[in-house]
């Protein structure tokens, strides 16, 4: 897995040597609050613009609570490091982290996302590898734009069983999905509390309010939130022409479906007819010849492809709710404080 790439790792071997998949189901995240510090740094270190970070985490798993104690990054490579081996670079961490006795365990990986642009191919095969490998395993998705504006945007996500299914068997057909009742409102498992737990990281915070001044205070009720919402509208129009493409592609299935059916039908037609003026006439019947040949039925196009663009488009929506909402929180509050005044 590139740091600066959205694209599929390969975890399977690597969490292969490390153990099995745990039994105890998952309730409740817990973070320590250096993991928080190390996945903020990293996307400030490495992070340009829309380009993505990675990294994998460490942990154990405590009856129903993920605790995630540890982490690190993905280096920073390009397509040009040839010789970089992803595993070996894995297996070296976790043997060095193993030394200095501190957690190893893999229990997932996290990825930066720009304006919420992670629901991809490449994130569902990633959680997949995953989940597949250890049950547990989350996937963490930190927003920095979100988090730049004064609240920490982070949230887990896991695979819904289903799901899981359907990518084992590789059934992304139109039937397998709708047998299997997957839709992108139930494509990830979402709403895992989120704990954050480290007595150092608050006194950190309780001196930086002490150091801010009322000036600084004041920035929490800005208004100037145009650059924002626009990047975030511009995004999800682009979604929506994307999915329009989809539905065209799927039209256009239907349609050649329906064509050759009717082609099928015809020719059916027309040898019945051949057939009974042969009988009236005492000539033998045409051959049997393989329909299914003759009318080979269009491939249908992938929907898994549609499904993470719904996604998508479903989660830029919750973006932009969520961020509507904080503003109409902010105009009651001023209009508060100037009547007050």
């Amino acid at each position: 897995m590139a740091s600066r790439k959205e694209t599929s790792s390969a975890p399977s071997a690597v969490m292969a040597s490390v153990g099995g998949s745990l039994d105890s189901p998952v309730k409740q995240i817990q973070i320590e609050g250096l993991v928080v510090l190390k996945i903020i740094k990293h996307y400030q270190e490495e992070g340009q613009g829309s380009e993505v970070v990675q990294g994998v985490l460490l942990g154990l798993v405590v009856d129903d609570r993920l605790e995630i104690t540890n982490c690190f990054p993905f280096p920073q490579h390009t397509e040009d490091d040839a010789d970089f081996d992803e595993v070996q670079y894995q297996m070296e961490m976790m043997r060095s982290l193993r030394h200095v006795n501190i957690d190893h365990l893999h229990v997932g990986w996290y990825q930066s996302t720009y304006y919420g642009s992670f629901v991809s191919r490449a994130l569902l095969d990633s959680q997949f590898s995953y989940q597949h490998a250890i049950e547990e395993s989350v996937v963490l998705i930190y927003d920095p734009i979100k988090t730049a504006q004064g609240s920490l945007s982070l949230k887990a996500y896991r695979l819904t069983p289903k799901l899981m299914e359907i990518c084992k068997e590789k059934d992304f057909t139109p039937e397998g999905l709708k047998k299997a009742s997957i839709g992108f409102e139930n494509m990830f498992e979402r709403g895992y509390p989120i704990i954050i737990k480290n007595s150092h990281i608050s006194v950190l915070m309780w001196e930086l309010e002490d150091k801010s001044t009322v000036s600084d205070k004041h920035e929490l009720l800005n208004l100037s939130s145009s650059n924002h919402l626009e990047k975030s509208l511009q995004l999800l129009m682009d979604r929506v022409d994307d999915m329009s493409q989809e539905i065209v592609k799927y039209n256009t299935y239907s349609r050649n479906l329906s064509k050759q059916q009717q082609q099928k039908h015809q020719y059916l037609q027309r040898r019945q007819q051949e057939n009974t003026q042969r009988q009236s006439r005492g000539e033998p019947l045409l051959p049997e010849e393989d329909i299914s040949k003759m009318f080979k039925p269009p491939q249908p196009p992938p929907r898994m492809d549609t499904l993470l663009i719904a996604g998508q488009v479903n989660n830029y929506c919750q973006n932009v709710k969520e961020f509507t909402s904080q503003n109409l929180g902010k105009l009651f509050m001023v209009e508060a404080l100037q009547g007050h005044n």
